[in-house]
């Protein structure tokens, strides 16, 4: 019996220690759950405490920016909110989706209309959530010009160099009010912000600038991100050649997102101040800016696809190919982008033109009109105006267009040339005209009769050339007139014979009456020339000039 009961006792510890090992473990085990969330909860406390500390006074800009940019916070591949209050900065814990289930269910009635009555809208389902989910960033654009240059007076090249100035919020980067810093200068935290992917659409090409820093990136504290470009491009310009050198050249250039539709960028112009500027230190270089313009581009300035073409069938042939290399042919929409243009007018200098050109060719055409006021018969000295004219005007005309663009519509200086030469050409004309007709001879007052000396037969009309008149044939009074021939003409002259004919009598008595010559004929003719050019080619020039700057000068 003694020997039971001693072994139901020895049962009966053995529970009991069994009961106090478990309570130990337990115990054991709650006491270490309990430090170890002691040690969770503290870690949590002092990384709050960190977080809050690190914008304190005191702080540096790096160390603001490292704490903002943490990968756990901040993502650079996303877009900044706009429209998503109860989003934390746009991202979410990797298990929750209550909240989008919910938006997502709120806009499926507007989602649905969305697409029925907008069958033919290129924004599909997706775009469309994204955008009442997240909204529309606003990017505010500004330019700053900083110096402009040609290469020359007559070029279409324009060198445009200026600072691009985009500005939008992205609440991710907002700090707090109690730091040092009005702005939070991150320039090398450059490649881990997000930012826009703005492109140049232009008629030209970048040239590379010299200073390797060219941007700027400032971060203020409600979350406003200004970023500044410099950029250094060479435009190819817009001008109206045929009225040249009084045309106004058009450069135009435009800036577009290449990736991100207008559902989610949106680049307006800024309100608060000149969207294009002038910079005080603005240097130019033949380069005369009359008049910009900012604005929203048109359709047709865009390089991506608008809308489906069709292509004829009669534009293929019979093996299935394209009859031509350019044919447009179908293709799909790429949608609609936000883009803002910027136009840039120039002018030339007048004066530069006058001076070399205009003037010029006006002194050359000129000096060919002073061979007019010269005798008709000083062969050298007016051969030598009319060529060195002409030669000169050639010269001139000829290293000036070595500097205009190699084009056929240069119809203003194509004129200004032509009519010019014309003019210098026919003074030349005029000048041979005029010293051939008066080197003519009358040949109608020479009769030669047979067995007499032919010297002796012109000697009456040299005479008359010089001034000395012979009389007319010798007659008898009261009979025939003499019919000899070998009688001597008597050279007679009359200085004064009243209203009657002058008369004379012969030492053998014949009687011969005297008539006095007109002034020789074709040197008359030539010096009536010469005067009429004198009044005829000015006036005909002075019109033209006229004509010429009031016609191109209005076009323009």
């Amino acid at each position: 019996m003694g020997w039971v009961a001693l072994g139901r006792c020895a049962g009966g510890g053995g529970r009991l220690s069994s009961i106090l090992s478990l309570s130990l473990t337990s115990l054991a085990s709650s006491l270490i759950f309990t430090f170890l969330c002691i040690l969770t909860l503290a870690f949590t406390l002092v990384t709050l405490a960190r977080a809050e500390d690190i914008f304190e006074e005191g702080k540096s800009d790096k160390e603001i920016l490292d704490n903002l940019l943490l990968s756990t916070r901040y993502d650079k591949r996303l877009l900044p909110p706009v429209q998503d209050a109860d989003l934390c900065c746009g991202m979410r814990w990797p298990g929750d989706t209550t909240g989008l289930t919910n938006q997502s269910s709120i806009f499926s009635n507007d989602l649905e209309n969305q697409n029925k009555n907008q069958n033919n809208n290129h924004y599909t389902s997706h775009q469309y959530l994204r955008t009442r989910l997240r909204g529309t960033l606003t990017v505010n654009v500004s330019v700053l010009l900083l110096s402009l240059a040609s290469p020359d007076e007559s070029s279409l090249k324009y060198e445009v160099e200026f600072l691009l100035q985009q500005q939008w919020y992205d609440p991710r980067l907002r700090y707090s009010n109690r730091s040092r810093y009005e702005f939070l200068n991150a320039i090398h935290h450059y490649e881990d912000i997000w930012l826009p992917d703005t492109y140049f659409i232009m008629h030209g090409d970048f040239k590379d600038p010299l200073i390797p820093v060219h941007f700027a990136l400032r971060i203020y504290r409600n979350g406003t991100v200004n970023y500044l470009m410099r950029r250094h491009l060479i435009l190819s310009c817009q001008g109206r050649l045929n009225i040249f050198p009084f045309d106004d050249p058009l450069c135009s250039f435009a800036i577009e997102s290449i990736s991100y539709e207008q559902t989610a960028i949106t680049y307006v112009w800024k309100n608060d101040e000149g969207t294009l500027r002038k910079s005080p230190s603005l240097t130019s270089l033949n380069a005369y800016l009359i008049k910009n313009q900012t604005i929203t581009c048109p359709i047709k300035v865009s390089w991506r696809a608008d809308g489906q073409i069709m292509v004829d069938e009669d534009e293929f042939d019979d093996f299935g190919y394209s009859k031509c290399s350019l044919c447009q042919r179908r293709f799909e929409e790429q949608g609609n982008y936000s883009c803002l243009k910027v136009d840039l007018i120039f002018t030339r200098d007048r004066s530069f033109y006058f001076t070399t050109v205009f003037i010029p060719g006006i002194i050359l055409v000129t000096s060919s009109f002073i061979t007019f006021w010269l005798e008709w018969n000083a062969v050298p000295a007016r051969v030598m105006i009319g060529v060195t004219t002409m030669l000169n005007f050639f010269t001139t005309s000829n290293g000036f267009r070595g500097t205009l663009p190699v084009v056929s519509n240069l119809t203003a200086m194509n004129v200004w040339d032509g009519v010019c030469m014309c003019f210098i050409y026919a003074s030349l004309l005029e000048f041979v005209c005029v010293n051939y007709v008066g080197r003519k001879r009358p040949m109608h007052n020479v009769v030669y009769r047979p067995g007499e000396n032919p010297v002796t037969q012109r000697l009456p009309a040299v005479l008359s050339r010089i001034g000395i008149i012979l009389a007319s044939p010798l007659k008898r009074e009261g009979g025939p007139t003499t019919g000899g021939t070998t009688g001597a003409n008597e050279i007679v002259t009359c200085t004064n014979c009243g209203p009657n004919p002058c008369t004379h009598t012969a030492t053998n008595g014949c009687t011969a009456e005297l008539r006095k010559k007109d002034p020789p004929h074709p040197i008359r003719v030539a010096k009536t020339i010469d005067v009429i050019a004198r009044i005829t080619f000015p006036v005909a020039y002075f019109m033209f000039l006229t004509f010429f700057f009031i016609h191109y000068k209005g076009t323009s």
